[in-house]
């Protein structure tokens, strides 16, 4: 009997080879060599038997000795190992089933193996995924020849045949799968599919003694073998990831904890493989394994560590000695790329503590010399690194191909880091499957591919995604030609069987589940297949072959193929998001501990900046190395901040993008960077705060979007000349397509944004890029590529995708045909075939795992489809190769997707392939353009119309962009509006925006925003067309001839009355240059709800404290001065914006305390347009201001220095009016003015454009000057009232000292035979400077007459008119529309209310005259002060008249009426009354506008727009009208037309009443007002209309349709009673309630937005998933086969996913509002609400996250000069309802009022961040509200946003409330951007609240 001993080689040649002292107390090697097992194989005649230490088994002969493992057992057995088979074998004979459990990694199985391999057992293996079913185990039906049969699958087979089941995975398998397998494994029963029945032995053999095999046979009862033993191998589940045990399935089992080999085991294992490295190392790093192992090391969240690669890693190191042991752990254990910086440090400690941290010292190896295939084997390569100068050889497995010398490949240019990370691969080629790990669009794909191409390799890619099954991987079922079904092997197998390099792209996709099918492939190179085929590892393959003697066919007819000893796999992953949990978004940590054991590991890092240069210069080499400097600068800048907003930017200009940039600058370099840039991160949609940060880098990299000059002018345009399109400056060739009908027509008007998408677009085409379209719904992306492909004439190919786009439905949909399986193509596959573009629409609603598969078609040309076809790019490799499908050159993608985030919640395709695409942003047209394209529409639409839609949209959009609403109105609404109108012009604009906006009339909120945005621009949503509300008409006086101008021109009086000139040079000092701020104007239309003389409104932005005293206008333009401080403010009538410039320190300052300075203001014409002259009265300063540099003059008009004399000696006289100098502004826009003092006798004439002035003395004393031509003055001595005429040369030029001559004019009454009365001297205080028209002059005086004349206003007379003045020398006719009661003889002195503002009686007339004539509409318009109005005359009796600025006073001269306008009353009035009253009689001062009509402003700064003409106001009128919509107040009726030649009663006259009463209805009289079938007004149906004189009665369909007030009134009272009910309820005062409701009203629309948002991210976190393998629900497209044989579960239907166990609870996020309570919070609470805003901010924060504590889990801190952890809020404690609520906001106001100076805000945001660091959440934010002047505390804001920004964990965010000048602004230059905010308006805090909600918490809940 002879025996073989399975023991180590003796011990004393170990001992002999190496004597080594290791660890501590450990003795050698010589003191472990006892031994306590042996394995003996005993053969004797009764056949072999196994003996393990004292248990023998005695060996079968196996009866398919094919399925017996071969080559597991190695030489040397450890101990362990023994011990294993040992306890295993007594099992085995107990007849028990065994669960080999421990951690990942190939021992278990290769235990198990070995026992089989042992006891000569035949196997039947099977690795258990998630897809795994019950006929995985049991039976599959198969079709041969028509019919379906069953086929046995492992279990059956195991059991009947005697083979030993191996189960690995358990936890993989999905719940309720396994106990299929209960009853086999207890009492080895089954019932199966097709009628039998397996038996136990022992109950069988029972049987057949009573029974032959026959009957047993007939009743389909089959034996289960007595060898039949099942071996499960599983990982601890609580542990690792996966199902825990199915308890009745646990209990079945005997379970072996199988843990890595012990330590002296391990050891003495890879000192065998190791010889040249020295001991100690090899110690230490198994030190470091077994550490990284333990239970302590999992606590602290550390994945295990890979033992069992330790043996290649040894492998390696023994080939490179000088290798540092830290490389090689990285490689085994990516410890920097999977574990957060705890993690990290945790590693590196220990790491240090086993001297292994020498990654600073060593250099890794160089760069691979040479590469050559070896001679003596085939299927390998000799590879030549040089490492450290020294150059070693080695052999590693190759490809078939020729290798090919590195860096010879045209499109790979090498850097250094890319050919170290090449030859670091090489060393882990020559033992182990590698895997790559880096960013997207660092360059794996193309690293691999040169790789493969260095050792000859031909690549086999296979895009993994998400939903992939093992089916997916392993073999997909099809049919024969026959209809028999069969298997076909995927990409995967046959890359194994043929020896190619496998390279799966996107393994941080896969579910765990599904890979662990190919653990065996990668460990062992062993694969079992669905169908019963085994690939076996070479050297076993051979060895089988050689014990039983059998050829390759035998062996593959057994169905037995051998895995080709050069395949390897390549994977490609993404690198783990470190310390994220299996929570959000599948961000999960996708590298767990079973995966470290398949691969080694390489980090490719992102290229430093000067590797990334030369790559881009080497791949583009004409791009303009400055603009490619500047990109660098930026990406690099942005990927070295620790910020992740910038690091997310960074992600989407990876070197992908950069090069995609590169190649398109090189093309086309005038192209801006900042434009390339922003196109690339999609800028525009981007959070606020994201953009933010971009724009800021962007700066600070000095890269600005230049304003193309060019670009406002350049006309976008398409032409197709012959045969070539140019669209703006780019041509492409057009396109000769076969297939015409496939090429789109679209009716598309150009303008010019959309022009210039397209040029963009076609500039990138022509790169050869595929196209990414992004934007909100309704923009026209469809619209613009359908017109692009149709001006490129190219055929197109469409698919829509949706939330079920399943991977088959996008390539292949398969049908069946008389039982054979077909596959349609789909449009993808056909236009990849015929060269079509492929349009991909609403690609964002796929899930992303499915769009993904599009990256290797986009980046490598190469798809596998579901029939085994395959798209190849190139067409060489397609030769020979039967299946191939060749992508045609012209094929390309044009994909459109919505923007990611709310509302749309669609999938982040940008961010998942954006990076592939070259991405467009399609936004709105700009209003220009969008106006020119809705006149394409609706060309006969008013323009007004269309210009209102316009504007409204626009600031809709706006909102949506700030996120005070969610839908972003586009301009799909607008056409489909702009539509409506044009076909039924009679319905009204406000009926018809309706039906865009009905949408959102149940949300309370949105609809409010919405009415005040349409109201805003003038669209009258909500008004009836009966809300008139025009002032009431006045008759006015008949005009009455009152007596003569003469013009005196007697010959000594001439020579008297010549007045001297002199003309000198004016003194300019300056220029300064002061600020100009712009500030936004919101232009609120007036005409909204009800139709008035008023057009529109808006606030100018000034103090409270400061006084308008002016206001000029020209052409478009208003300019309105201010004198306390003097400042002045421009803004256009339409315009968005008003320029306001302080003067403040431009105006001299005199001692006098009561200085009240008063200014006009002339506006200056052509050339000098723009710029203005501010007359100063008391100081008599004049300035010239240019209102768009900012620079102010002072122009010095007496060359006798600047303060009159003896001004500052009688400052305290002050009370003394002294004359003041007033300015003739006339002629301003004629650029010359004239200035006077009254009671002085000079005139000074200022030329502006000269630089003149021209001084004219005068013999009399003036009182008042009118320029009433420009040659031709008119003036008033001041005592007597006499009128006098100065007329002058035209152009004063120097040299003739210009002769100025004065006559005097005599007044003379009305022909009464009398001299003149002197009591009629009227002193006119407005005198036209031209002439009313001759129409006008006609009808004003009823006869028709032509002459020159002149409009004068006085206060005796509504008007009169002076006929033939200035220029008839004969005696001119003055006519005049008297006043009842003189103006000046009115009481002035307001009674009653407004007495106490206005201080009295006044001292003296008011400056401000406020009359002005409007010659084109023939009217005068006065401001009247309410006390000089006929108020009882206005109003009726019973009304109280409103309270008022003023009235107008419009004088109609066409009409002969006068009709007063009510001025509303300012909302807020400056405290120095008296000086008010000095400015103007009543509140407001009024100009005339250009456009006809007035302006007037009042104290409070409202300007408003006047219409006072008639004319105007009727087509006003009619425009308002039809914008209402006509609506008549009659029933619509439906009528059908039928000739059936009745009626149903003819219309008739009707009866004619005598007394001609008005009679409304009846249907009897005619001439009624609102019947039916007789004749009247307003009736419905009658013959004709009849006019009985009377007032039209119209039922409006409004009034109809009210609701009536009992009911209304029932609803309120319902209403207050539940609110009292609910204050009760929570005993709060109603006081209290309404303290309450002031803050969270405010904040209202906020909360209300946030809730919405907040809900549809709920939502979406909800969406159910497809669940698989279902009874029932819609056909599974890949389930077709299965199907077809008769399977029952191929079905899939949506359910809630459960989530997968093991993986980590959601946490819920965390956030921490720190707000600031110190005490100047509420200080200044007074001048700017700071305080009660920051109370507003934090009801907000607990409105919005009330019953979402389980997701934001929050507390709310304060910080004051007290301290920085104020608690106002615990996190635990959240207030629940109002009360709690009001008590906090009462807190915090308590709190600011009554605490110590001081500021904390730096402490204070410190203390938060580290604190919420250390708390458990899955993020976590903390919001800073401070009003800090850090400068004031000395600290440097440097220093503040080091804080913000110290943990990458917790997004800080800080809110200044602006504080002094532009400290706020610089303050927010220094921070970091999308960190910080300044609020200079206290109302944005909760405003940017909302917006830091929603673009960080929100993106991802």
């Amino acid at each position: 009997m002879h025996r073989q001993v399975l023991c180590p080689r003796s011990a004393a040649a170990v001992a002999a080879r190496r004597l080594r002292t290791v660890l501590g107390s450990v003795l050698g090697r010589d003191a472990w060599m006892w031994r306590t097992h042996e394995v003996k194989l005993l053969n004797t005649s009764a056949g072999d038997t196994v003996k393990i230490g004292e248990i023998s088994y005695k060996l079968k002969i196996p009866r398919n000795p094919e399925l017996v493992p071969v080559k597991h057992i190695s030489d040397s057995l450890p101990q362990t190992v023994v011990q294993h088979l040992r306890w295993i074998m007594q099992k085995d004979l107990l007849g028990q089933d065994v669960f080999l459990i421990g951690p990942p990694g190939p021992l278990r199985r290769s235990i198990a193996m070995q026992y089989l391999e042992l006891t000569k057992r035949e196997v039947e293996y099977v690795a258990l995924s998630r897809d795994t079913t019950e006929t995985d185990l049991k039976q599959r039906r198969e079709i041969r020849s028509g019919t379906a049969f069953y086929i046995d699958q492992c279990a059956v087979r195991a059991a009947t045949q005697g083979r030993v089941l191996v189960l690995e995975g358990l936890e993989k398998a999905e719940r309720n799968v396994l106990p299929v397998l209960n009853n086999l494994l207890e009492n080895r029963e089954m019932q199966l599919e097709d009628g039998r029945f397996l038996m136990s032995a022992e109950r069988y053999d029972k049987l057949l003694q009573e029974h032959t095999k026959e009957e047993l046979d007939s009743w389909k009862i089959v034996r289960v073998s007595e060898d039949f033993r099942v071996i499960a191998l599983g990982l601890p589940v609580p542990k690792y990831k996966g199902n825990p045990l199915d308890p009745p399935l646990r209990s079945r089992f005997q379970a072996r904890d199988i843990y890595h080999l012990p330590f002296k085991d391990q050891l003495e294992l890879l000192y065998t493989v190791g010889p040249n490295i020295s001991a100690e190392r090899v110690s230490q790093l198994l030190s470091l394994a077994t550490t990284l192992c333990s239970q302590e090391s999992s606590d602290l969240g550390l994945p295990d560590f890979p033992v069992d690669n330790l043996l290649p890693a040894l492998h390696v190191l023994n080939a490179f000695p000088m290798l540092s042991s830290q490389q090689l752990v990285q490689r085994l254990y990516p410890y920097t790329s999977i574990l957060g910086k705890d993690g990290r440090t945790a590693v590196e400690d220990v790491l240090g503590r086993f001297e292994l941290l020498d990654g600073r010292r060593v250099p890794a190896p160089g760069a691979i010399v040479s590469v050559s295939a070896a001679r003596e084997t085939e299927g390998r390569a000799d590879v030549t690194l040089r490492v450290k100068d020294k150059d070693v050889t080695f052999q590693v497995p190759a490809g078939t191909k020729e290798p090919r010398p590195p860096n010879s490949s045209p499109n790979f240019i090498s850097t250094p880091s890319h050919s170290q990370l090449l030859s670091e691969m090489m060393q882990s080629h020559m033992v182990k499957d590698i895997c790559l790990i880096g960013a997207k669009g660092c360059g794996k794909s193309v690293l691999a591919r040169e790789f493969a191409e260095i050792l000859g390799y031909s690549m086999e890619p296979v895009m993994l995604y998400q939903d992939m099954t093992a089916r997916d991987l392993l073999q997909q079922r099809c049919t024969l030609p026959n209809g028999d079904t069969a298997w076909r092997p995927s990409p995967l197998v046959t890359a194994a069987i043929e020896g190619k390099l496998l390279l799966l792209d996107g393994i941080h996709r896969v579910n765990l589940g599904t890979l662990a099918v190919l653990s065996r492939l990668l460990h062992d190179r062993e694969l079992d297949l669905y169908d019963g085929t085994r690939l076996l590892r070479w050297d076993r393959y051979q060895t089988l072959k050689e014990q039983l003697q059998l050829s390759d066919e035998q062996l593959q007819e057994r169905s037995i193929l051998p895995v080709h000893p050069s395949f390897r796999v390549l994977a490609l992953a993404e690198p783990p998001v470190v310390g994220a949990t299996g929570g959000s978004g599948g961000a999960q940590q996708w590298l767990g501990p079973e995966l470290l054991t398949m691969f080694l590991y390489h980090s490719v890092t992102p290229l430093a900046k000067a590797e990334e240069m030369g790559l881009i210069q080497g791949l583009t080499p004409n791009v303009p190395a400055e603009a490619a400097e500047q990109l660098l600068h930026l990406t690099h800048s942005l990927r070295n901040t620790n910020d992740p907003t910038a690091q997310s930017l960074a992600s989407s200009l990876s070197t992908r993008q950069l090069l995609r940039i590169c190649r398109r600058l090189s093309q086309y370099p005038e192209e801006s960077i900042a434009h390339a840039v922003n196109k690339a991160c999609l800028s525009r949609f981007l959070p606020s705060l994201a953009r933010a940060s971009l724009e800021k880098s962007l700066t600070n990299c000095s890269i600005q979007d230049k304003p193309d000059p060019a670009e406002q002018t350049q006309d976008y345009s398409c032409v197709v000349k012959d045969g070539v399109l140019t669209i703006g400056n780019v041509s492409a060739p057009i396109y000769k397509p076969s297939e015409k009908m496939k090429v789109p027509d679209v009716l598309f008007y150009d303008n010019p944004q959309h022009m210039k998408v397209m040029e963009d677009m076609l500039k990138d085409f022509l790169l050869g890029e595929h196209l990414l379209l992004v934007g909100n719904q309704g923009v026209g992306k469809n619209k613009v590529v359908d017109r692009f492909l149709h001006l490129l004439n190219r055929p197109r190919e469409y698919l829509q995708l949706h939330r079920d786009t399943t991977i088959q439905t996008l390539t292949l949909q398969p049908s069946v045909r008389d039982g054979i399986i077909t596959y349609e193509d789909s449009p993808l596959v056909k236009a990849v075939k015929v060269g079509h573009i492929l349009v991909i629409d609403e690609a964002d609603k796929a899930p992303t795992n499915v769009t993904c598969i599009l990256k290797t078609l986009v980046e490598s040309g190469e798809m596998i489809l579901a029939d085994g076809r395959r798209i190849i790019s190139d067409p060489r490799e397609a030769e020979g190769r039967p299946n191939a499908i060749v992508m045609h050159p012209d094929f390309r993608m044009l994909v459109l997707a919505n923007r990611p985030g709310f509302p749309f919640l669609g999938n982040d395709f940008y961010g998942a392939l954006g990076d592939i695409f070259s991405c467009h942003a399609v936004d709105n047209p700009k209003p220009q353009a969008e106006l020119a394209m809705l006149k394409r529409y609706g060309p006969d639409v008013p323009d007004a119309t269309l210009q209102k839609l316009v504007a409204a949209f626009g600031e809709l959009r706006s909102m949506a962009d700030q996120g005070t609403i969610t839908y972003p109105y586009s301009t799909r609404e607008v056409v489909n509006i702009v539509k409506h109108l044009q076909r039924f012009p009679g319905e009204g604009l406000a009926n018809v925006v309706r039906n865009v906006f009905d949408f959102d009339s149940y949300n309370k909120d949105t609809r409010e925003v919405l009415i005040e945005a349409l109201h805003k621009h003038g669209i009258p949503i909500g008004a009836r067309p009966t809300s008139v509300k025009l002032a009431k008409e006045l008759p006015l006086p008949e005009a009455q001839m009152t007596g003569h101008w003469t013009i005196n021109q007697e010959g000594n009086a001439r020579r008297k009355l010549l007045c001297p000139t002199e003309t000198h040079r004016i003194d300019i000092k300056g220029p300064v240059f002061l600020r100009v701020q712009s500030h936004p104007c919101s232009r609120q239309e007036s005409r909204a709800l009800s139709f008035s003389e008023e057009k529109a409104h808006w606030q100018i932005p000034m103090n409270e404290v400061n006084i308008i005293c002016d206001v000029a206008t020209k052409d478009d333009v208003l300019y309105v001065a201010t004198c306390n401080p003097v400042s002045l403010f421009s803004m256009r009538e339409r315009g968005d914006a008003i320029q306001s410039m302080e003067l403040y320190d431009v105006f001299p300052r005199t001692i006098s305390g009561a200085w009240q300075p008063f200014v006009t203001i002339a506006p200056l014409g052509s050339p000098l347009d723009g710029q203005v002259v501010l007359h100063e009265e008391q100081s008599n300063t004049v300035l010239h201001v240019d209102l768009v540099t900012g620079a102010v003059r002072r122009l010095l008009l007496s060359p006798d220095g600047d303060q009159p004399a003896g001004r500052a000696s009688n400052w305290w006289s002050s009370k003394e009016q002294q004359g003041s100098y007033k300015m003739c502004r006339e002629f301003a826009h004629k650029n010359w003015l004239l200035f006077y003092k009254e009671e002085g006798n000079q005139l000074e004439v200022l030329d502006v454009l000269e630089g003149r002035v021209h001084s004219i003395s005068l013999p009399i004393n003036l009182k008042s000057v009118f320029l009433v031509a420009e040659d031709r003055w008119l003036l008033v001595e001041s005592n007597t009232n006499k009128k006098f005429l100065l007329t002058k040369p035209m152009h004063m030029a120097a040299e003739e000292s210009g002769v100025c001559q004065l006559h005097s004019i005599s007044e003379d009454g009305a022909s009464s035979g009398h001299g003149a009365d002197s009591a009629d001297v009227s002193v006119p205080q407005m005198l036209s400077r031209d002439q009313l028209p001759n129409e006008n002059l006609s009808a004003a005086l009823n006869q028709k007459i032509v002459s020159p004349n002149r409009i004068m206003a006085d206060s005796g007379s509504f008007a009169r008119v002076v006929v033939g003045f200035p220029d008839l020398m004969s005696p001119n006719e003055v006519y005049s529309f008297k006043r009842p009661v003189d103006l000046s003889a009115m009481k002035s002195s307001e009674s009653g209310g407004h007495m106490f503002l206005r201080g009295g009686p006044q001292s003296s007339a008011a400056k401000q005259v406020n009359c002005v004539s409007l010659l084109s509409a023939n009217q005068v318009v006065r401001a009247l002060p309410p006390t000089k109005v006929p108020l009882k005359e206005v109003y009726p009796k019973d009304v109280t008249p409103p309270m008022t600025a003023a009235y107008l006073e419009v004088t109609d001269l066409n009409s002969k009426k006068v009709k007063y306008i009510p001025v509303p009353r300012s909302m807020t009035v400056s405290p120095y009354t008296s000086w008010l009253s000095k400015v103007s009689e009543s509140d407001v001062v009024i100009a005339p506008l250009g456009s006809g009509g007035v302006v007037s402003v009042d104290m409070g700064g409202y300007v408003r727009l006047w219409e006072t003409g008639l004319d105007s106001l009727q087509r006003s009128l009619l425009e308002w009208r039809n914008m209402i919509g006509t609506e008549d107040g009659r029933p619509i009726q439906i009528t059908v037309q039928r000739d059936s030649g009745l009626d149903v009663s003819a219309p008739k006259h009707g009866k004619t009443d005598a007394n001609n009463d008005p009679h409304v209805g009846g249907n009897q009289w005619a001439g009624g007002t609102g019947g039916r079938d007789t004749a009247g007004l307003g009736g419905k149906g009658g013959p004709y209309r009849l006019d009985a004189g009377h007032k039209v009665h119209q039922v409006s369909q409004a009034e109809k349709d009210a609701v009536p007030e009992d009911v209304r009134r029932a609803a309120r009272e319902m209403a207050e009673k539940a609110f009292k009910e609910r204050l009760k309820e929570i005993n709060m005062s109603e006081y209290d309630a309404a303290t309450y409701k002031r803050f969270s009203s405010a904040v209202m629309r906020q909360v209300q937005s946030l809730r919405t948002i907040l809900d549809s991210l709920q939502a979406k976190g909800k969406e159910r998933q497809w669940l698989k393998n279902q009874a029932l629900g819609e056909l599974d497209d890949a389930k077709i086969i299965d199907g077809l044989t008769g399977e029952k579960s191929i079905y899939k239907r949506r359910g809630e996913l459960e989530p997968e166990l093991g993986s980590p609870q959601q946490k819920p996020k965390r956030l921490r509002v720190l707000a600031d309570v110190s005490g100047s919070m509420y200080r200044f609470n007074g001048v700017d609400g700071r305080l009660e805003r920051s109370m507003e901010a934090v009801c907000m924060v607990m409105e919005a996250l009330e019953s979402y504590e389980h997701k934001f889990k929050y507390d709310i801190v304060g910080h004051s000069g007290d301290g920085y952890d104020i608690e106002l809020v615990r996190a635990d404690k959240v207030p629940k309802d109002n009360k709690q609520r009001l008590q906090v906001l009462k807190t915090m106001h308590a709190h600011a009022q009554f605490c110590m100076s001081g500021d904390y805000t730096l402490e204070g945001t410190d203390a938060s961040i580290k604190q919420l660091a250390r708390e458990e959440a899955d993020e976590r934010f903390v919001v800073v509200l401070s009003d800090a002047n850090l400068e004031r505390y000395g600290i440097r804001p440097e220093r503040f946003a080091q804080v913000l920004t110290s943990d990458p964990q917790v997004n800080a965010f800080a809110i200044f409330i602006g504080s002094l000048g532009d400290q706020a602004e610089r303050l927010q230059k220094t921070l970091p951007a999308g960190r910080s905010f300044v609020a200079m308006d206290t109302k944005q805090i909760p405003q940017i609240l909302q917006q830091i909600f929603t673009s960080t918490m929100l993106s991802s809940a």
